[in-house]
């Protein structure tokens, strides 16, 4: 750690910090999940006759946060972490404010687009700071108790979204996300120091981006964590990109859809909690590796009684609802531990592989969730097959690192 840098973080203390990069990592998670809501009455009004499109609101996001992640990073490594946020946060208040005035579905996949493409800063230029002050284990502990934090805004993004819906309908979702943004960026602007010196920035060259690029992707634990990451994200955007259909169509909780998605949020965050306080014991491997064991069976026994439908009528929406808990606890549980092992040796470009990581991870999960969210057939078997090729395949990969 820099001169600079420990002074940096000395002049905020460590729970604020947690809590201001929780609210950033947050951005993604309130632009997916408070548009939930929204996603029937924009169904019904923009593409009636094939409602599952509407599921593209969700992967278009997640496509130009991909492609976002790309630039992200290395333009954090070169003209500094929150010069760079500035700019992801202008485009995503711009994208918001766009969406406001659109009533095609086509613009508003657009919009949404330009959405991710500023959402990705808060995220890959938020990872980045992270690696600025922590690394190894203790980077896996803030990032766990970062994420603990972060999962108050997912538990919450349905309801405030059925609150500006009920109030403007489902163009007003977007006055939520630029009140989000706006918070975010001036949380950032009047209390974050910079966490990346002069000193230590690298110019935004293509020979030294390829040379970068080029040393991130021949680290062996770089690759292989971002192809678990790909596999771990993919089984549960695609579990997202359902989760509307599931509970409202499925098993007819439409109505109560925020709360429970609310209550599934607030029980899968223990799933950070764990991680905070075994990984510094255990390792970060050894607990990712684990929690992908364990979802292998679970999803496995679930896909199991779906295709045999062996279970009574009042059983199958706890059974679902407990499943989908522990895959999303499952997050809490890998994500930092992998992120951490892929940043572990990059500290000195740290933007760059986290952008690498990102666009690759992002990209990969939109592959894997978009074809699955459109073979939603009324039940959740594409989701649990989804959940068990994924986990067996991040199983036995972990299994090959080191």
């Amino acid at each position: 750690m820099t001169t600079d840098t420990a002074q940096a973080s000395r002049r905020l203390p460590q729970g604020e910090l947690i809590a201001m990069l929780a609210f950033l990592f947050a951005t993604v998670a309130f632009s997916m999940d408070a548009m939930l809501p929204a996603l029937p009455e924009i169904a019904a009004q923009l593409t009636p006759d094939d409602v599952n499109r509407a599921q593209l609101i969700l992967t278009s996001f997640m496509a130009g946060m991909g492609l976002g992640t790309l630039f992200a990073g290395p333009v954090s490594d070169a003209i500094g972490r929150k010069p760079a946020m500035a700019i992801g946060f202008a485009v995503y208040l711009v994208a918001s404010a766009v969406a406001l005035f659109v009533n095609s579905l086509e613009l508003l996949l657009a919009a949404r687009f330009a959405q991710g493409l500023g959402a990705a800063a808060p995220r890959i230029v938020g990872t980045a700071l992270v690696r600025d002050l922590y690394s190894g284990r203790e980077m896996a502990r803030i990032t766990s108790f970062i994420m603990m934090v972060f999962m108050i805004v997912p538990a919450l993004a349905p309801l405030i979204g059925v609150g500006f819906i009920h109030l403007m309908g489902w163009h007003g979702v977007f006055v939520g996300f630029i009140l989000f943004g706006a918070i975010g960026w001036l949380w950032l602007s009047l209390r974050q120091p910079e966490t990346l010196p002069p000193v230590a920035r690298r110019p935004l060259q293509v020979g030294t981006l390829w040379t970068g690029v080029r040393e991130v992707l021949s680290d062996r634990q770089v690759v292989l964590s971002t192809i678990t990451i790909s596999l771990g994200f993919g089984q549960m955007f695609a579990l997202l990109s359902s989760a509307q259909q599931l509970f409202g169509e499925t098993y007819d909780k439409g109505g109560q859809f925020p709360l429970w998605f609310a209550a599934m949020a607030i029980l899968a965050g223990t799933g950070t909690l764990i991680n905070s306080r075994l990984v510094m014991r255990i390792g970060m491997r050894r607990i990712a590796r684990g929690a992908y064991a364990v979802q292998i069976w679970v999803s496995a026994l679930f896909l199991l009684l779906l295709v045999t439908d062996v279970l009574p009528e009042g059983l199958r929406f706890p059974v679902f609802f407990l499943w989908a808990v522990g895959l999303f606890m499952m997050a809490g549980l890998t994500f930092g531990n992998l992120n951490a092992m892929a940043m572990q040796r990059m500290g000195h470009i740290a933007g760059l592989t986290a952008s690498v990581v990102s666009a690759i991870s992002t990209l990969g999960a939109v592959a894997i969730a978009a074809p699955v969210g459109l073979a939603y057939d009324g039940t959740a078997i594409p989701v649990a097959l989804a959940a068990v090729i994924c986990s067996t395949l991040a199983w036995l990969i972990m299994g090959r690192m080191k």
